[in-house]
């Protein structure tokens, strides 16, 4: 029998709300059902990162075979230096920045395969010390639209691949390009040591990293959400082969 491998993902928070009628008065710790479906498989299991203090987080990722960081809240701009454009509406999350950079920096340590998604994408950026675009129309323009409410996960925009990259290689009998795009905010100053995979042509806007100082695509991210393209009525790149990629690390 193959031997499980355990996928710890870092927790998304909700926090403490009287009007939430169910445990209105606690903070959540969670990851979407979508999000279970798409790392669940017969010989690979998601194990949700609580919020614990440091010696018992170090030892729960010591027993994990690889880290995913997933989509959330906006980042803080303090948390990457900066004063917010608009702190009423995009304050971000620090105590959620706080929590994933300590889990980041325990599985460098560890040299453990990592996988970013959407918001861990930006956080893997701000860890290796780059900064971010906080809101993309203010900012750059509405050249290519990242974000719609109204559709939500139905709103897909191309990439395009940076040619001889290990990400170009491993999408080689993929032809499509198309992948959603959930997302106000995006890489603005790339990290030190993290190379472009793919960005989206229309305005340069940085969609896959992978960190150089490890095996190519062994700490990767993608700001797109491939947990959500079982729902897309649009046919879209490929789900798995990224998560194939990191499995082969794990």
């Amino acid at each position: 029998m193959e031997r499980l491998k355990k996928i710890g993902v870092a927790s998304a928070f909700l926090y403490a709300k009287h009007e939430r009628n169910t445990l209105g008065k606690k903070r959540l710790c969670f990851y979407t059902n979508d999000m279970g479906n798409y790392l669940t498989r017969e010989n690979v299991m998601p194990v949700l990162i609580p919020d614990l203090n440091e010696k018992a987080l170090y030892n729960f990722i010591t027993e994990m075979d690889g880290l995913l960081f997933q989509g959330g809240v906006d980042l803080a701009p303090e948390t990457y230096n900066e004063k917010p454009i608009n702190s009423d509406k995009w304050p971000g999350d620090p105590i959620r920045d706080l929590y994933e950079l300590r889990v980041m920096e325990y599985a460098i340590k560890m040299e453990k395969p990592i996988m970013c998604i959407c918001r861990g994408h930006q956080l893997m950026n701000v860890f290796f010390g780059g900064n971010l675009y906080q809101d993309l129309p203010t900012q750059l323009g509405n050249d290519v639209i990242h974000q719609d409410p109204e559709i939500y996960d139905n709103i897909n925009h191309e990439i395009s691949i940076v040619p001889g990259t290990f990400f170009e290689a491993i999408h080689t009998n993929d032809p499509c390009r198309l992948v959603n795009s959930i997302h106000h905010q995006a890489i603005k100053d790339l990290g030190k040591d993290l190379e472009v995979l793919a960005s989206s042509p229309g305005d340069g806007i940085v969609e896959a990293i992978h960190w150089t100082g490890t095996e190519p695509g062994k700490v990767m991210g993608v700001q797109w959400h491939p947990e959500y393209f079982p729902s897309s009525t649009t046919p879209l790149i490929s789900k798995d082969i990224i998560y194939d990629h990191f499995l082969s690390f794990c």
